[in-house]
C-alpha cells in the first residue's frame, strides 16, 4: 500500500506540474518584463547671466537654495549640474556638499566660460565672462586638443572639490570627441542634450532619437549608432520633456520653434497645472516598449521668481507617482548605469499619447530604434506619418574634427518624411493613408487606435476604419515597418508623400523598389520589401502602393 500511495502522489504532483506550466501562460500569469517610468530632475547651475543685469549672482545662487528646498520637502533627489564657474564659487561647494549623497548627484554641465578657458591656457573670445554662442560658450568652439585641455581643468578641480569624478556630463549639445575623452579618462556614466528643435536660442538638433536616451555614433554624438563597435558607450539622455504632439511643428512659419516642454517657466506647458497632470498621466499610461523616460527641473538662470510655480505644481505630483510606485525618481548616472547595465545596443522604445489636452482629440506615438524613428499622428479621424528620419553611425558630424565657425550649431539625422522643415502654414508636409473610393482619392477616416508592444522590440498598432469593418494594422521593429488592411472589403488603399512646394528634398531616384536620397553629402536609400514606390503626378512627392494589400518598408541601410 505504501508503495502505490507514493507512485500515486507522484503522478499527481507530475501531471499537477504540468497542468500550471501549460494553464499558467495561457491564463496571462507570466511574468512581464518591467517597464519602468523614469524621471530625473535635472537642476544646471550658472554663477552669472550677461543676458540680464537683474539676474545677479545671489539671485541665481538663491533660485538654487529654493530648489533645494522644494526637493527636501518632498523627499525628492536629483542631480544638480555645474558649469565651472559655478563649481569654483564657493557658496556652491557648501551648499551641494551638505546634500545626503544617497539622494543627490553633483556634476558637470559642459558650458564653456572664461576662467575655465583661461586656466586651459587658452584666449578667452568671448563678449562677456560666459558666452552661449557656440563658436564660444560650448567644446563646439574648440579643437579637439583644446577640448581635451578644457576637459582635464574642469575634472581635476572638480575632484579637488568633491573628492572624485562626476559621473554626468550634460550640456545643450557636446561633441563626441569630448565624450569620447570624458569617458576613457574621467568613466562618465551619463551625458544628456537638448530636445529635438530647429532655431532656438540659435541651436538645431533635429531628426534624432525622440526623448528617451540612446548610445552616439564615435563620430557624431547626435546620431545614434547601429552596431555596438561603432557606439560610445555612454547612454545620452533628451532633455526637457517635450510635448510629444505641440512641440514638433510648434512656430511653423517662423525662423525658430517656440518652447512647450516640462520646464516649469512656461506658462502653458510645465507652468500650466492642466498640461502638466496630462502629460504625466500619459507619460504613465502610454505604451513606451522598454522604458518611458522625462527630464523635470531648470537652469538656474530663468530665477525662481518665474519657475516656482511649475515647481509647486510638478514636485508633489511627481512625489505622489513615486510613492504609488508609478514611477522612479533618480539621478542622471543612476539612469545612466541602469541603461548600460540593461543594454548592449540602443532599445526600440515608444513615447504615446493615447488622449489629448481636453478640447483636442489628437493622439500620437513616436518610435524610435537604434535605426530610425518614426512619428504617427491621429487627427480628425485621419492619420499622417508626420516624420521618419534614419540614423546612420557613418554620417559624421562637422563638429567631432572642426571648430564651430559661427555663433550657431546644427546637428542632423537623415530625413525620409519631415513634417516641419518640408512645410509651411496651410501646407504641412507628411505621408498620408489614402484610399480609391468611387473613383476619387480620399484621405482613410477612423477610429481609436490600439497601441501595444506585444514583445520585446515591436509595436503592434490596430487602426479601425470608418465605414468598412475593416482595420489598418502596422507591426514596426527596430528595422522595418508592415502596413497592411485587414478585414472589410478589399480598397485600393495607398500612401502619398506631399510637401510644400520649394522645400529642399533629399530624393535623388525613385524607383519601383527603392528611393535613392542625398542628404549633406549622405548617401542612403529606402526600400519597398513589398509594394511599390511611384510618382504619379506633380503634387505627390512619391507613392507608395501595397502588394497584396501589404507595405513592407526596410529602413535599415541594407539594400
Amino acid at each position: 500500500m505504501k508503495t502505490n500511495y507514493t507512485q500515486l502522489k507522484t503522478s499527481f504532483l507530475f501531471l499537477f506540474c504540468l497542468l500550471t506550466s501549460v494553464v499558467a501562460p495561457l491564463s496571462g500569469h507570466t511574468k512581464e518584463k518591467p517597464k519602468p517610468k523614469i524621471i530625473n530632475i535635472v537642476n544646471f547651475i550658472r554663477l552669472l547671466e550677461p543676458r540680464d543685469t537683474k539676474i545677479t549672482e545671489e539671485v541665481l545662487y538663491q533660485t538654487v537654495v529654493k530648489q533645494v528646498e522644494m526637493m527636501k520637502k518632498y523627499n525628492l533627489g536629483g542631480t544638480f549640474l555645474l558649469q565651472y564657474d559655478a563649481l569654483m564659487d564657493s557658496r556652491y561647494q557648501k551648499l551641494l556638499k551638505s546634500l545626503p549623497k544617497e539622494a543627490f548627484e553633483i556634476g558637470a554641465w559642459w558650458e564653456i566660460p572664461q576662467p575655465m578657458v583661461e586656466k586651459a591656457g587658452l584666449k578667452w573670445r568671448g563678449r562677456y565672462p560666459w558666452d552661449w554662442h557656440a563658436d564660444i560658450g560650448f567644446s563646439t568652439g574648440y579643437t579637439p586638443e583644446e577640448r581635451e585641455k578644457l576637459a582635464d581643468v574642469y575634472m581635476a578641480d572638480f575632484k579637488n572639490i568633491f573628492g572624485y569624478y562626476p559621473k554626468s556630463v550634460g550640456s545643450w549639445f557636446i561633441d563626441s570627441h569630448t565624450l569620447n575623452y570624458l569617458y576613457e579618462k574621467y568613466h562618465i556614466v551619463a551625458s544628456s542634450n537638448c530636445k529635438d528643435q530647429v532655431g532656438t536660442d540659435g541651436y538645431t538638433l533635429w531628426g534624432g532619437y525622440w526623448n528617451q536616451a540612446y548610445y552616439p555614433s564615435k563620430i557624431n554624438s547626435y546620431m545614434p549608432a547601429q552596431n555596438e563597435k561603432n557606439q560610445l558607450p555612454v547612454p545620452i539622455f533628451r532633455m526637457l520633456g517635450s510635448d510629444p504632439i505641440r512641440q514638433y511643428d510648434n512656430g511653423l512659419g517662423s525662423d525658430r520653434q517656440g518652447v512647450i516642454t516640462l520646464e516649469p517657466v512656461y506658462p502653458a506647458a510645465g507652468g500650466d497645472a492642466t498640461w502638466v497632470n496630462w502629460f504625466f498621466k500619459e507619460f504613465v499610461e502610454g505604451e513606451s516598449m522598454e522604458f518611458a523616460y522625462t527630464q523635470a527641473g531648470q537652469e538656474n538662470s530663468f530665477t525662481w521668481d518665474a519657475m516656482s510655480k511649475g515647481f509647486q505644481i510638478q514636485l508633489p505630483l511627481i512625489a505622489k507617482l513615486r510613492d504609488e510606485k508609478k514611477v522612479k525618481v533618480e539621478t542622471l548616472a543612476e539612469s545612466g548605469q541602469w541603461f548600460k547595465d540593461n543594454y548592449k545596443v540602443t532599445p526600440a522604445t515608444s513615447v504615446t499619447v493615447n488622449n489629448d489636452l481636453p478640447g483636442s482629440n489628437r493622439k500620437t506615438v513616436w518610435f524610435n530604434s537604434r535605426f530610425y524613428r518614426v512619428n504617427l499622428l491621429w487627427e480628425n479621424g485621419t492619420l499622417n506619418f508626420r516624420d521618419i528620419h534614419i540614423f546612420n553611425e557613418a554620417f559624421p558630424s562637422v563638429y567631432t574634427k572642426n571648430k564651430a565657425t559661427s555663433n550657431e550649431c546644427a546637428f542632423f539625422t537623415l530625413p525620409f518624411v519631415d513634417g516641419y522643415i518640408w512645410s509651411k502654414p496651410g501646407i504641412i508636409a507628411g505621408m498620408r493613408f489614402k484610399a480609391l473610393i468611387d473613383g476619387k482619392e480620399e484621405l482613410l477616416e477612423g477610429g481609436t487606435p490600439i497601441i501595444e508592444s506585444p514583445a520585446t522590440g515591436k509595436l503592434h498598432i490596430v487602426w479601425p476604419l470608418k465605414n468598412n469593418s475593416a482595420s489598418l494594422v502596422m507591426d514596426i521593429d527596430e528595422k522595418q515597418m508592415m502596413l497592411s488592411v485587414k478585414g472589410g472589403k478589399p480598397m485600393d488603399w495607398f500612401l502619398d508623400m506631399t510637401a510644400a512646394e520649394n522645400a529642399v528634398l533629399p530624393f535623388k531616384a525613385i524607383s519601383a523598389n527603392k528611393i535613392d536620397c542625398q542628404f549633406e553629402g549622405m548617401d542612403y536609400s529606402i526600400k519597398a520589401i513589398k509594394g511599390n514606390f511611384s510618382k504619379p503626378n506633380d503634387r505627390t512627392v512619391f507613392r507608395i502602393k501595397p502588394n497584396k494589400n501589404t507595405v513592407q518598408i526596410d529602413f535599415s541601410g541594407k539594400n
